[in-house]
């Protein structure tokens, strides 16, 4: 850690974001800051981005088929729910399987989860708190078209060399 005389911006950059500090204290975003962010998260739009997901999954479930669509749409509901401090990493496995999946999911259900998201940040770009969140809400729009071949895992799991997609 550095430790500053006076008040600073940005410092540097660590393994999970920027530091900010003022005097001999460091905030970093390894610990209250993504909790935080996450709580603002919730309260503002997060709840219903994953009941959004959690419902397109409820109804990928009823048939045995779509199953797979189902997993995905609750896997995508968990990462709605508390995205900072995790990350979207592309699956090295993924094969045909998962872009003809991608390709059945956008139709189906990924533009019309990414329009709510997109209407989502447009609400939480209103306020300058909301910024972050707003800008946050439209880094998810790519795994949300396309979830299929990507894995959703939290920073302390990061392998290094890992080929990171989206970081929020």
């Amino acid at each position: 850690m550095i430790a500053v005389s006076g008040c600073s911006s940005r410092i540097t950059r660590g393994f999970s974001g920027p530091l900010w500090g003022c005097g001999s204290v460091l905030i970093g975003f390894d610990g209250g800051v993504k909790t935080l962010l996450n709580l603002i998260w919730l309260i503002f739009g997060g709840f219903w981005l994953a009941l959004g997901y959690i419902g397109a999954g409820i109804v990928a479930c009823i048939f045995i088929v779509t199953i797979p669509f189902g997993i995905a749409s609750f896997r995508m509901a968990a990462y709605a729910f508390w995205p900072f401090g995790r990350t979207v990493v592309s699956k090295p496995t993924a094969g045909v399987g998962s872009a003809v999946g991608n390709v059945i999911w956008f139709v189906i259900a990924g533009i019309w989860l990414a329009m709510t998201h997109i209407t989502t940040a447009i609400a939480q770009a209103i306020t300058i708190i909301g910024i972050p969140l707003a800008i946050a809400n439209v880094k998810m729009i790519p795994v949300t078209c396309f979830p299929f071949g990507k894995e959703i895992v939290d920073d302390a799991q990061l392998t290094p060399g890992a080929a990171t997609l989206y970081h929020i």
